[in-house]
C-alpha cells in the first residue's frame, strides 16, 4: 500500500459540530481529487467534503450518524493503488502464523485504539474489553462502540421504561444542534424581555402601493423586509445592540448582519443571514431575503449564508402567534427581536391634534436581551427607534 492521506473535517470559524450524513464512496472505491466523498450535516447546512487527493478509500473512521468536530479524521486514502495483477503462487509469501494465544491477540488488538475510539469509550463509560471489534485484526472501530452503546441504552430502556404503543422519532442533526444551542444560551445568558407595540398602518399602505411593482422587478415584498430595514437603521443608531459579549469587553460590529429565523417544518429551525444589511434599500433587502428563505427551504444554503450573524429576527407572527417571550438569544449575539401577528385593534390616536378612536393594524414587538451586555435603557432606546421607523414609514419610498 502506498502513502496514506487523511480526510479531515474542515475547520469552522464558529466551532459548529456536525454529523456524518452519508458516504458517497465505499471502502475499496477509487476516487479522484476533489470528487465528493462524504456529506456532513450541521445544525445549519449540509456540506460536501471532497477527496483531498486521488487514490483508493481504504478506511472509514466515521460512519453515518457519528458526531464530528473540526480536524477529526473521517477516513484515509491510499495515494497509490495496490497492483491488481495476479501473483505467482510459488512466490507468494506464506501467511503469518501467530504463536500468541487468542486471548493475547485480543488484548493486543484492544490496545491499538484510535483517538476517536478512545474518546467514544470515555464518553459512554465503556471498557474496551466489553466491545467486540469488527475491524482489521479484531480492532475496535468507532461504529463498534456506537452500536454497543446504543444496544446498552436500548436494553436499559426496555428494562426500566416500557412504553407500549408509543413511537420514537429519532432527532435530526439539526434538531439535536438546535436543542443544544438553545440550552447553552439559556445557561450562559440571563434573558430579559421588553415589550413594545407598533402601528403598521403606514407600512401596510406602502406595501399595498408597491408590492406589484416589486414582484415585477423580481422581489416579493414581505413585512419581514420592512422589519429588517427598520432594525438595520436602529442598529446603526444603537451599535451596542449589534454586538458580541466577551468576558472582558463588548465587541461592537462594523457591519449589520441580520439573521432571520426560518422554520423548516418538523426538521427544526435555521437562521440564514443577510450580510451588511445597513447598505441595502427596501428593494435590495426584499430581494436578498427571498433568495435566502428559498435556499433555506430547499436545503441549498451555502455555509457562508449562515455565518457571522450579529442580530436575529424571529417573526413568529407568521404562524399566528401574538406574543412570545423570552425568545432564546442566538449566541454569541446579545439580542433578538420577536415579531407578533399583525392584528386590527381599536386604539386611541391623535388626529389633527385631537384624540380619536379608530381601528389600526398593530403588532407586538419584543426585544430579548443578554442582561450581561445590555440594560433596559439600551433595549428600550433601540425598540423606540425601530417602532418610530415603522410608524413613520414614508409613503413614497421606493
Amino acid at each position: 500500500m502506498g502513502d496514506l492521506a487523511d480526510v479531515l473535517v474542515p475547520p469552522n470559524e464558529e466551532g459548529t459540530r456536525a454529523t456524518v450524513l452519508r458516504w458517497c464512496k465505499q471502502v475499496g472505491d477509487t476516487v479522484a481529487k476533489d470528487e465528493p466523498l462524504v456529506e456532513l450535516e450541521t445544525d445549519k447546512v449540509t456540506v460536501e467534503i471532497p477527496a483531498p487527493a486521488s487514490g483508493t478509500l481504504v478506511e472509514v473512521l466515521k460512519h453515518a450518524n457519528d458526531e464530528v468536530i473540526p480536524d477529526d479524521v473521517l477516513a484515509r486514502l491510499s495515494l497509490i493503488c495496490e497492483a491488481t495483477a495476479p501473483q505467482d503462487s510459488s512466490r507468494r509469501a506464506p501467511a503469518a502464523v501467530s504463536d500468541k494465544p487468542p486471548a493475547a491477540n485480543a488484548a493486543a488488538a484492544h490496545a491499538l485504539l484510535s483517538p476517536s475510539v478512545r474518546r467514544l469509550l470515555k464518553e459512554h463509560s465503556i471498557a474496551a474489553a466489553e466491545v467486540e471489534g469488527t475491524g482489521r485484526d479484531g480492532r475496535i472501530t468507532a461504529q463498534d462502540v456506537t452500536k454497543h452503546a446504543a444496544a446498552t441504552a436500548t436494553a436499559a430502556r426496555s428494562a426500566t421504561e416500557p412504553q407500549p404503543g408509543g413511537t420514537r422519532v429519532a432527532h435530526t442533526a439539526i434538531r439535536r444542534r438546535v436543542a443544544e444551542h438553545m440550552a447553552r444560551s439559556v445557561i450562559e445568558a440571563p434573558h430579559v424581555t421588553t415589550l413594545f407595540e407598533a402601528d403598521l398602518t403606514r407600512v401596510l399602505a406602502h406595501r399595498a402601493r408597491h408590492a406589484a411593482d416589486y414582484e415585477r422587478r423580481g422581489a416579493r415584498l414581505t413585512l419581514t423586509a420592512y422589519f429588517i430595514r427598520a432594525c438595520a437603521l436602529g442598529l446603526r443608531a444603537h451599535p451596542e445592540v449589534n454586538a458580541t459579549f466577551h468576558e472582558d469587553a463588548l465587541e461592537l460590529h462594523a457591519d449589520v448582519n441580520i439573521g432571520v429565523g426560518t422554520a423548516l417544518g418538523a426538521k427544526g429551525l435555521i437562521v440564514p443571514v443577510l450580510h451588511r444589511a445597513q447598505g441595502f434599500d427596501l428593494f435590495d433587502t426584499a430581494q436578498k431575503l427571498n433568495r435566502l428563505v428559498e435556499a433555506a427551504r430547499a436545503g441549498k444554503l451555502a455555509p457562508d449564508d449562515v455565518r457571522r450573524g450579529t442580530f436575529t429576527i424571529s417573526n413568529h407572527g407568521v404562524g399566528g402567534s401574538l406574543l412570545a417571550a423570552p425568545i432564546i438569544i442566538n449566541q454569541p449575539q446579545v439580542a433578538i427581536l420577536g415579531i407578533g401577528k399583525v392584528q386590527r385593534r381599536v386604539c386611541a390616536v391623535q388626529v389633527d391634534g385631537t384624540e380619536a378612536i379608530c381601528a389600526r393594524s398593530m403588532c407586538y414587538l419584543t426585544l430579548t436581551i443578554d442582561h450581561r451586555a445590555l440594560d433596559a435603557f439600551q433595549a428600550n432606546a433601540f425598540l423606540t427607534a425601530v417602532v418610530g421607523t415603522l410608524e413613520q414609514w414614508p409613503a413614497e419610498e421606493p
